[in-house]
């Protein structure tokens, strides 16, 4: 099957909004910036809520009728957002301790839900300024600068070793899940935010195992781009990563995959900690 680059449509509009919420975060990125720290201990800085207030402008703009739930806006309560089958999710600047340590893997992630899964996902790397873009219908697809010409891309097949992408700020030990899920030594490839999934959409890692607390805006875009581009994302039990399906917006343990074929189900039944 192929598709169309996204030139235009909603897929585009997203990006292009992205993209300015990029140059809002790279403005105060190569200056000087405070750093505070919310209650639960994550930082926060000019940053974030520069590009909060640019994507919540711009999808304010072009879809004004769906909801958004941003990690950077006061959530909607349960008994409310439980109503909701199509809404953005957003995570204006992923990776904020990478921001802070000025390492350049850092995202702005913008997703829209329906029925429980990601149907739109945009991640921007500001840094690189590359950008991947997917949505249902058209492929996954990478741009590496704002006047750059679209790339489709695609998963790989598992070999041995694998590349397995790993946080570079959050230091869960996975070495023995992997080991039983594997079953062959494999290559760790660390990074920072939602680049991990891109990682693997393009055919450059092969999974990422994710032990700890993450939310939901956490994955919702990068996750559009890896099962667009033909991977999947998946909990522990083996079923596919799903949103807004409870009060709580952390998401459970996952792992992120390229090869589809594998029976990571199995993998994963004989792999879990009893």
């Amino acid at each position: 099957m192929s598709f169309v680059a996204p030139e235009s449509g909603l897929l585009a509009e997203v990006s292009a909004i992205a993209r300015e919420a990029g140059n809002a975060i790279l403005a105060i990125y190569r200056d000087e910036f405070a750093v505070e720290h919310k209650d639960d201990a994550s930082p926060l800085t000019a940053a974030d809520l520069a590009a909060q207030r640019v994507i919540a402008a711009g999808l304010a703009r072009i879809a004004p009728d769906v909801p958004v739930l941003s990690e950077e806006a006061r959530a909607a309560p349960w008994e409310q957002r439980r109503s909701w089958s199509r809404y953005w999710l957003v995570d204006p600047l992923d990776g904020t301790r990478e921001f802070v340590k000025r390492n350049g893997e850092f995202t702005v992630n913008i997703a829209l839900i329906e029925d429980h899964r990601p149907v739109l996902g945009v991640v921007l790397a500001p840094v690189t300024g590359e950008l991947y873009a997917a949505a249902d219908g058209q492929g996954a697809w990478l741009q590496q600068h704002a006047t750059g010409q679209w790339q489709s891309i695609g998963v790989r097949a598992l070999a041995a070793p694998a590349v397995v992408a790993g946080s570079r700020s959050h230091g869960n030990d996975t070495h023995a899940f992997l080991d039983a899920l594997l079953g062959t030594p494999y290559q760790p490839f660390p990074m920072g935010s939602s680049l991990k999934f891109c990682l693997i959409a393009r055919a450059v890692a092969d999974l990422y195992l994710r032990l700890g607390p993450t939310s939901e805006w956490d994955t919702a875009a990068a996750q559009c781009v890896l099962e667009q581009a033909g991977g999947a994302v998946l909990d522990l039990s083996g079923e596919p990563l799903r949103y807004n399906t409870k009060e709580s917006v952390l998401n459970p343990e996952f792992l992120a995959v390229g090869d589809r074929s594998v029976e990571w189900k199995a993998r994963l039944g004989k792999a879990r900690p009893a």
